[in-house]
């Protein structure tokens, strides 16, 4: 059976599933067909086409070698219309009761025991309009690579590049790796030498690696985040997840670009902060006091070379002004914060502990992932995400896509995340909360406009 290791970050990923918190990413892809859909029919081409992509019929397997490890593993029961579910969106198919339907099913953990993904089609949505609801395991995929996925599932897009694809030349890497290749070459000395300048390559990536992790768990310990008082976006786990699901018009995000500069993320970014400090004024927040954390997730594949799958992330913590009352300052404050973090590159600072763990053994990941995540609330206070989209119109089975909201999962110990992405005109924003802990998030949602507003000059 064909095998692949998986990364020391998917392996994490993997380590920090919980019932109540559960580590899938996903989207909700909102399409307006040209006629009825009909449910059966999307389901069938679905799993046709997603049954082309060889990483999605692999489950998770455990590996004797390296200890600790866990696998892909080829799972010989597969069927992909088991992974696919229909869904009626309770009448009269609005906004809110399909947030109510997404809610429920990403509250829902995967299965880990079958290939890490699932598909919900839901019809019943007002116009005609069905949706797709995405699910993937983030040890399946980063963000770029749940992109290329559903790209896969979409009119006129072959299978995508199966990156979990096993390599029978054995690219060993690791002590492991050196001697398997060094006793196998005795006997040539061509191979030897080559074998010989690999090893010192490979030591000198070794070293490398080493000083990155020294200078980002330095900097970890530099930048714990104390709070001046509790912060309201810190809780306790809970099963009880909220999804509000939002769109802003990138007609009035350019407005903003031309009269303040900065890029479209460092507006998103100024656009969350206002709705944040707008919401929480309204809960009786002291905001003129209170600091607030974003970590702000980042890719640090090279696009000539690595194919979008596996995870390959790095993150920038930047300091939400909340307690900045002027807009424009809200904004030059985050501007600032994110060339900082550009500047210094996705491999430094206390931000980057994803590549700090990518540089963590399997085995030490067992043990103590879930405890090093419990300092997390220490470092940031949200999750704040934006996922690139191709800048092009596509469809399914002939229905033009409309709307595509992207989802995060709530790290350990949050209670909101936020994503956003860019399709077509508009920006769509996924959030994510503890319901438990933030009942009347749908106030928060409501505060995305005026933020907005009081940025673009048409609001006091």
């Amino acid at each position: 059976m064909a095998t692949r290791e998986i990364g020391a970050l998917d392996t994490a990923f993997l380590c920090l599933e919980q019932h109540d918190a559960p580590m899938h990413i996903g989207a909700v892809a909102v399409f307006d067909p040209r006629e009825e859909a009909d449910p059966g029919r999307l389901k069938s081409l679905l799993a046709e086409r997603i049954g082309r992509m060889p990483r999605m019929r692999r489950h998770v397997g455990d590996s004797w070698l390296p200890a600790g490890a866990a696998q892909w593993e080829e799972d010989p029961d597969f069927r992909a219309e088991e992974h696919i579910h229909n869904h009626g969106v309770p009448w009269p198919g609005g906004p809110d009761e399909l947030a109510t339907l997404v809610s429920e099913l990403v509250a829902e953990p995967l299965d880990l025991t079958r290939p890490l993904w699932e598909l919900h089609v839901l019809t019943g949505l007002h116009g005609g309009r069905f949706a797709i609801l995405v699910k993937l395991h983030h040890a399946l995929a980063d963000g770029a690579g749940a992109v290329e996925i559903g790209l896969g599932l979409l009119d006129g897009f072959g299978p995508v590049a199966d990156t979990h694809e096993y390599d029978p030349t054995g690219t060993d890497r690791g002590v492991l790796g050196f001697a398997r290749s060094m006793l196998t070459s005795i006997s040539r000395p061509d191979r030897l030498v080559r074998n010989t300048l690999t090893a010192a390559d490979e030591l000198r990536r070794t070293v490398q690696q080493a000083g990155e992790a020294l200078n980002i768990g330095w900097s970890v310990l530099r930048n714990v985040h104390v709070p001046l008082s509790a912060s309201p976006l810190l809780a306790p786990r809970s099963a009880s997840k909220r999804i509000e699901l939002f769109a802003l018009e990138m007609g009035d995000i350019r407005r903003v670009r031309k009269r303040h500069g900065g890029t479209t993320n460092d507006i998103v970014l100024a656009i969350v902060t206002g709705a944040l400090r707008r919401w929480l004024t309204t809960r009786g927040y002291p905001v003129d006091t209170l600091r607030l954390r974003a970590l702000v997730p980042v890719s640090h594949r090279c696009r000539d070379r690595q194919p979008a799958g596996n995870n390959r992330l790095s993150g920038y913590l930047c300091d939400l002004p909340v307690n900045e009352p002027d807009p424009r300052l809200r904004l030059e404050t985050l501007r600032s914060s994110m060339r900082d973090n550009k500047s210094a590159g996705p491999l430094r600072g206390p931000g980057a502990l994803p590549v700090l763990a990518d540089r963590v053994p399997p085995a030490l990941h067992r043990l103590a992932t879930r405890t090093a995540v419990r300092g997390a609330p220490l470092l940031f206070d949200t999750v704040i995400t934006n996922v690139p989209l191709p800048d092009m119109s596509v469809s399914l089975d002939g229905a033009g896509l409309r709307e595509l909201y992207p989802l995060v999962p709530l790290a350990a110990g949050h209670a909101l995340s936020i994503a956003a992405s860019q399709y077509r005109d508009r920006v769509h924003v996924g959030l994510q909360a503890n319901r438990a802990a933030l009942p009347d998030i749908e106030k928060f949602n409501e505060a995305l406009p005026h933020a907005l507003a009081e940025l673009d000059g048409s609001e006091a």
